[in-house]
Order: C-alpha cells, then sequence, then structure tokens
C-alpha cells in the first residue's frame, strides 16, 4: 500500500480549521503536523487552498443487495459513496430477502467484503416474528451497528406493529435500535380518504398530506416511549416534521444521549413546494413535507436537537419512478451528493463546515461507538476527504455513480468539488479516477 503526506492543508477536525501536514502510512493516520519531515517511499499531495475532512459516514442507505439488484448494489453504491466523500456506510436489512435472519445478515457482510470500496456495516431487521434472531445479534454488538425496526410501512415482512414485539425487543436489545416512525394507521386511514376524494388523480404532492406530520409525531412519540420505559439505546431516522422537533434535547453531550435523531440531507433541501417540479423523483418515505418543517429541521440541527445528518440513499429505476403516483416507489438516491450538497449550504452561510464535520463524521462514530473512524486523529483509520471549495462541479448523467443512473440534483451545479477519498489509507478516488484494488473493511464498534 501507497503511504501519502498531503502538505498545507486546512484540516476540518473536533470543531476547529487548522493548516497543517497529514502522514497516511498502513492503513491510518500517522501523524498531523506543520511541516512534517519524511523518510522513504511517500506520495506527496498539495493541499494548499484545500480542505481535508473525516471522511463522511452515512448511517442510512439501502444498496439493494441482495435480490432487488436492477436498482443497485454493494458495489456500484459504494464506487459512488466514494466519489461523494462517503468513506464508510450502514445498510438497511429490506433487502430480498431481508436481513431478518444471522445467516442472512452475514451473507451481505461477505458480499460488501468483496465488493464494498467504503467501509460497511449492515443492520439486523426487526419483523413481527424474528425475535429470537434479533437477540442473537446481541452477541455481535462489537460486529454490527445495530438493529432496524420499521414502525411503519415497509417491504415485506418488515412492518413491526406488534407491541410485544415491540416490548421484547425494547427490554432486551444491547444494541442500538433505529427507527422508522410512522403510523401505519393513521397512512392508511389517510391513504383511504384521499383515495375516495381523488381516485386516480392522486399525485406525488399528495403525499406529504398521506404520510402527513400526525403519522410521524404519534410514531416516535411510541418510539419514544418504549426506549424511557426499558433505558433503551433508540436512534430515530430521517425526522421529517417540526413538531417531533419537541420530543428531543440537546441539554447532555451526544455520548450521554440514550435517545438521539437523524435528519436527512433531502429533508433538509427539498419542501412540499418542489413536487411541482420533481414528482415522483422526490417522493420518499417519510415524505418531504411543508416548508415550516425544513426550517425546523435546521433549526434544530444547528442547535443539537437532531444529532447526525445522513442520506437515506434509496435508488429505484428511472422507469420505475415515471409510473403513476401510486404505483411508483418511494426512495431518493443521495450518497453521491450529500456532502457535495452540504458544503453548498456552508458556501451559502447557513452552517460552518467544523459543524458538517461534526454532523456528518464526528457524530455518526460516536452515536454508534464506532472504532477508529470518524475524526482525522493520529492512531485513526485514515478515512479522509479532500474537498476544492473554490471548484464548482455540474451534476450530469455521465458523472452520476448510482446504477440507477439518475438524480434528482442532475444539471445542478454545486459550488464545492471533492477531489480525493481515502479509505483506510487507500486514495480510492481521485478526480473522477477509481482504484478499486483495495476494499473497504467492516466496520467495528466499541460496546461493553
Amino acid at each position: 500500500m501507497q503511504n501519502y503526506v498531503i502538505r498545507n492543508i486546512s484540516v476540518v477536525n473536533e470543531g476547529r480549521t487548522t493548516v497543517q501536514d497529514v502522514l497516511i502510512k498502513d492503513n491510518r493516520i500517522e501523524k498531523i503536523a506543520p511541516n512534517i519531515t519524511v523518510s522513504g517511499i511517500y506520495t506527496e499531495i498539495n493541499g494548499e487552498g484545500k480542505h481535508l475532512l473525516p471522511g463522511v459516514i452515512d448511517d442510512q442507505v439501502h444498496f439493494r443487495e441482495p435480490g432487488l439488484t436492477e436498482k443497485a448494489t454493494i458495489y456500484t453504491e459504494a464506487r459512488a459513496a466514494v466519489a461523494g466523500g462517503t468513506t464508510s456506510f450502514m445498510e438497511m436489512p429490506n433487502t430480498k430477502p431481508a436481513a431478518l435472519t444471522q445467516e442472512l445478515l452475514e451473507d451481505k457482510y461477505q458480499i460488501a467484503s468483496q465488493h464494498a470500496l467504503a467501509n460497511y456495516s449492515f443492520f439486523m431487521g426487526a419483523a413481527n416474528d424474528n425475535v429470537e434472531e434479533i437477540l442473537r445479534t446481541n452477541d455481535k454488538k462489537d460486529r454490527v451497528c445495530g438493529v432496524k425496526i420499521f414502525m411503519g410501512s415497509s417491504t415485506g415482512n418488515m412492518l413491526v406493529d406488534n407491541y410485544l414485539t415491540l416490548e421484547t425487543v425494547f427490554s432486551n436489545s444491547e444494541l442500538l435500535i433505529a427507527t422508522h416512525c410512522e403510523d401505519e394507521k393513521i397512512i392508511r386511514r389517510n391513504m383511504e380518504a384521499f383515495k375516495q376524494a381523488k381516485g386516480d388523480a392522486l399525485t406525488a404532492a399528495d403525499h406529504p398530506l398521506i404520510r402527513d406530520v400526525e403519522a410521524c409525531f404519534e410514531s416516535s412519540l411510541v418510539a419514544i416511549q418504549f426506549a424511557q420505559k426499558h433505558n433503551a439505546r433508540l436512534h430515530i431516522l430521517h425526522i421529517s416534521t417540526a413538531r417531533e422537533l419537541q420530543l428531543f434535547g440537546n441539554m447532555l453531550p451526544l455520548a450521554e444521549k440514550r435517545i438521539t435523531a437523524e435528519v436527512c440531507v433531502h429533508h433538509l433541501h427539498f419542501t412540499a413546494d418542489d413536487y411541482a417540479q420533481y414528482g415522483n423523483l422526490i417522493k420518499c418515505n417519510p415524505a418531504i413535507k411543508a416548508p415550516e418543517n425544513r426550517d425546523g429541521l435546521w433549526e434544530a440541527l444547528l442547535d443539537d436537537r437532531l444529532d447526525i445528518i445522513a442520506t437515506d440513499h434509496a435508488p429505484h429505476t428511472w422507469a420505475e419512478k415515471q409510473l403513476p403516483y401510486l404505483q411508483a416507489p418511494s426512495g431518493v438516491p443521495l450518497v453521491q451528493h450529500s456532502l457535495p450538497l452540504m458544503l453548498q449550504y456552508v458556501k451559502q452561510g447557513k452552517i460552518s463546515i467544523e459543524k458538517v464535520v461534526e454532523k456528518m463524521s464526528h457524530a455518526p462514530a460516536i452515536c454508534f461507538q464506532i472504532k477508529d473512524r470518524g475524526y482525522l486523529r493520529e492512531g485513526y483509520y485514515a478515512d479522509c476527504v479532500i474537498v476544492d471549495m473554490n471548484a464548482p462541479a455540474t451534476v450530469e448523467k455521465e458523472n452520476i455513480y448510482y446504477k440507477c443512473g439518475w438524480s434528482p440534483f442532475e444539471g445542478h451545479t454545486f459550488p464545492a468539488s471533492i477531489t480525493h477519498t481515502f479509505v483506510n489509507g487507500h486514495l480510492v478516488y481521485e478526480n473522477g479516477r477509481f482504484d478499486e484494488s483495495v476494499k473497504g473493511m467492516r466496520m467495528m464498534f466499541d460496546r461493553q
């Protein structure tokens, strides 16, 4: 493996930006200091005028393998991820078959070990009838990121609406429990009312009214009540409403919180006003909602009621997204463009680059207790990204790396570019070129 020294680069880490040299040797960060002297063979990179960030850790992606590989594969989406500065991902269990047994879960790790260019972990899936399998994951708490519960509509057998199942999991799981919170009864009630009123004339603009604020709030409240009752470690995914924000606090340091929350980039960027332009392309669950929700999410992100920025990357084929609203699947491909989008907001002055790093790199590492990742620290794995804040980059069909081949950002110019991505010290991506000779690693977790 090659070793690198990056010279005179603005290192963004732990709330500060300082100009340093960074020495990368044998998978890890060997040294961070001004004017590092090296001996031996090193590749030198001039970082003057650029920024070095810890790689993004995305705690919620759907890479579709096994069983849904016409949409995406672990290989294609991890490749897209590193091109966008994401060096580690945690993937969801609603594949085909769903990861509802320990054997099926390990099958996904085996695929990733052979094909993923980024580091990886996979959630154990929950269903109403697999409690014993879920609790077997307690023996792997240093090797599995968490347990995923869909408390709303989902794929196949993964809607968990049995309170006895929830009671058992929340009272016995030793892993972080990540929840998708939407109340299925409310959604069904709303859908029936809208079908009676509009029939086949339903469009994507109706989506946030069917999967509404009440459905999100009521489900999140139930999850929090279970977690508080059993002192479980709960992480609620993709918060999309201003109302839910009253359920979360910022009085404790992240490492001490038992209940944490995530916001996704599309809920920070789009609003219900955008369905007129994008239609089903931004149809996702939970829905992108009215503008006041986006405003509330930004406020809560900046004051630390929301802990993590992620994507919920969920690709579908272009043909599927062209179907009528009721047939078009929910989900948006985002993992390649999440960091560029947040850097756009840095350029606009809405958020600092240090805060972006906190929410996309440091916070996932703290929240999930990831071992030796998420920071630019000596001795940590060299998962890092060089960005040029003054090099605009336009999203075009030719540089979209998702297998589905489309993005809602096609034609958009981001004001900053990802130029280099290192995964475990390996330069996997450089200015549009990939080196796929080394694969990512299985993430490990510091859990007692």
